[in-house]
């Protein structure tokens, strides 16, 4: 059975890193002692080490130690014998990217969908959908396929942002993308806002966290989804 918590963002403003997640966090991987780190997405382009430093830094408050997956000779026996994992944010491209180079997409989804206790923040999250094509990043790699994890049967964009009434920005609004996106695709979207996070428990998706967030479906007007379970 699915345990997952899938984050817009790791930070929010004035935050510490995963500080207002951490209550949560200790709550839901209170069962687990080491927790395997998925560091590929290289926020600002940091080092695996640097990015699994600040990773255990936060985890240490709460007690559970952290574990770079890159420090394993063999991943994808790093990932089935893993008691928890998360997979930070960053750059969705080079993560999606790192998955396939290392071959362990599929094992990742098998342990994922057996019960492995599971965070994503920001690309961590966006890897949990049917694809990685409603990210917010710059394609600064080619990854073999956009397919990801489909542990939840619609796509994330994380970070969603609301226009701003009176703005003189005359670029695009996050909800005009996917309603290109939806030109040439079936799948939802999500608009997760900071601050918000989707709790899966099997089949069950609830979100919580302090705001709405904005589904958008093809060819149907956007609705805000409230506080609570998420059926699409």
């Amino acid at each position: 059975m699915k345990k997952m918590i899938i984050a817009s963002t790791s930070t929010i403003y004035g935050g510490s890193y995963l500080e207002y997640l951490l209550p949560t966090l200790k709550s839901f991987f209170s069962d687990v002692k080491t927790i395997l780190f998925i560091p590929y997405a290289r926020p600002s382009g940091i080092s695996y080490d640097a990015y699994t430093n600040i990773a255990k830094e936060a985890f240490q408050k709460i007690g559970i130690e952290i574990e770079g997956i890159h420090g394993y000779k063999n991943p994808i026996e790093a990932i089935q014998n893993a008691e928890g994992i998360f997979t930070g944010g960053g750059n969705t491209f080079e993560l999606v990217n790192q998955l396939y180079k290392n071959d362990i997409l599929e094992t990742l989804k098998k342990v994922l969908e057996n019960g492995t206790p599971y965070l994503g923040t920001s690309a961590g999250s966006n890897i949990c959908g049917i694809n990685m094509k409603n990210t917010n990043d710059m394609p600064i790699v080619y990854p073999p396929s956009f397919k990801t994890l489909g542990c939840i049967p619609f796509n994330i964009n994380a970070h969603y942002l609301d226009p701003i009434e009176g703005t003189k920005h005359m670029g695009e609004t996050r909800e005009t993308r996917i309603k290109e996106f939806h030109v040439f695709n079936n799948t939802a979207v999500l608009g997760l806002r900071e601050g918000s996070w989707l709790e899966v428990i099997g089949e069950t998706i609830t979100l919580k966290g302090n705001y709405t967030a904005r589904l958008f479906e093809k060819d149907k007007k956007p609705i805000e989804s409230g506080i609570g379970e998420i059926s699409i």
